[in-house]
């Protein structure tokens, strides 16, 4: 049985680290839910991530900044949601909850203007959101709990005070500190998270495995294996026996050949490209050598295909040689290390070469050696 002689200590010390994973992933989520204002996502990852801090024997230190940040837009959430109750003293509003939390992250973090600002609009949300509702016995028992005689907040309590004994709360300064400029401000605090978090474990697990199953599934198009070949090499010929016409349209001097021509030559590309794709993939016993010729084959009829796009696009523009990019050398190294020199086919197939052929590719190559640069 698995499993059978690992340790207790050991499993408990495993269980740990996955849940730590666990919970910074689903604080980002979190965050990205809120940024993005997806109130059900927002809800469904603020469930999660309470469940995993409730399972948590221990809080390590590097996960409290992780654990407060969840807290704090729980309760910025329902801030204006004056009967929730996050505290066991049922006095303390939501808001008043959140700038404790707050206030816990910014001892986590190096003082800014930005924490500043999201202080200060919590300290006065705190009190407006009361305001609004006219609720001026209650918001003046905020301000009585939240300001504090000091110098700093003096001016701010007394704006405040005038507010709630004038009955008014449709004040300009109230405009200016809105709950809507308080959002904005936290979602700019979130990018930052987000940005400094973006490479965690699950997330770059998680994202790999996603974009190898999208591949996989534009590659197969949902068909059957035991079709794919058979299906590729009749798509193969088909476009084959549409080669001898396509030459000659691209020999026409209208603009209509050109465009012709540009179509053809893309479909034959994603063909090519997909047929290529099966040949790496797929088991060599289950691809029949007239397979393995057709694409061979379709690779080179595309080559003759923009050979002859480029003399029609030269002859009737007159334009000069285009030079070649440093991100085209960068493709072109990039790919002889991965196929090797010669391949210059397979090289094309999967990189953009804005309309090179392969030809271009082996001359370019030797230039890049002669200059001891590749």
């Amino acid at each position: 049985m698995a499993g059978e002689g690992e340790s207790p200590g050991l499993f408990a010390e495993t269980e740990a680290v996955a849940a730590g994973w666990m919970l910074e992933f689903t604080c980002y989520a979190l965050c990205r839910h809120f940024r993005e204002g997806r109130t059900r996502d927002f809800e469904r990852s603020r469930d999660t991530a309470q469940a995993i801090i409730n399972g948590l024997s221990k809080i390590a230190t590097h996960q409290m900044k992780t654990v407060y940040l969840c807290q704090f837009l729980t309760r910025i959430s329902e801030g204006k949601t004056l009967g929730r109750r996050f505290e066991s003293d049922q006095r303390i509003s939501p808001l008043e909850s959140a700038l404790s939390i707050w206030k816990l992250l910014e001892e986590q973090s190096k003082p800014d203007k930005l924490h500043e600002d999201i202080h200060r609009l919590i300290l006065i949300q705190a009190v407006a959101v009361h305001i609004e509702r006219g609720y001026f016995k209650e918001a003046t028992e905020v301000l009585e709990r939240l300001f504090s005689e000091s110098e700093s907040n003096k001016a701010l309590r007394m704006k405040l005070a005038l507010i709630i004994n004038g009955n008014n709360p449709d004040l300009p300064f109230l405009q200016s500190f809105s709950y809507n400029l308080l959002i904005d401000k936290i979602k700019s605090y979130i990018d930052v998270f987000l940005t400094e978090n973006s490479t965690n474990f699950l997330i770059k697990a998680a994202t790999k495995e996603v974009e190898t199953k999208r591949l996989e599934a534009t590659m197969s198009h949902d068909k059957p294996e035991n079709t794919i070949e058979t299906n590729n090499e009749s798509n193969l010929e088909t476009e084959q026996s549409n080669l001898e016409d396509q030459r000659s349209i691209a020999n026409e001097s209208s603009e209509n050949a050109r465009e012709h021509l540009k179509r053809s030559r893309k479909r034959l590309y994603s063909l090519a490209q997909h047929t290529l794709w099966k040949l790496e993939n797929v088991p060599s016993n289950e691809i029949t050598k007239h397979n393995k010729t057709s694409c061979l084959q379709s690779l080179s009829d595309l080559q003759n295909i923009e050979n002859d796009g480029k003399s029609l696009s030269h002859s009737q523009t007159g334009r000069k040689k285009r030079r070649w990019t440093w991100e085209e050398d960068s493709r072109l190294k990039d790919g002889v290390k991965k196929f090797g020199v010669g391949n210059w086919n397979k090289i094309l197939i999967h990189y953009d070469f804005n309309n090179r052929t392969s030809v271009m590719l082996k001359d370019r190559w030797r230039t890049m050696i002669k200059k001891d640069i590749a």
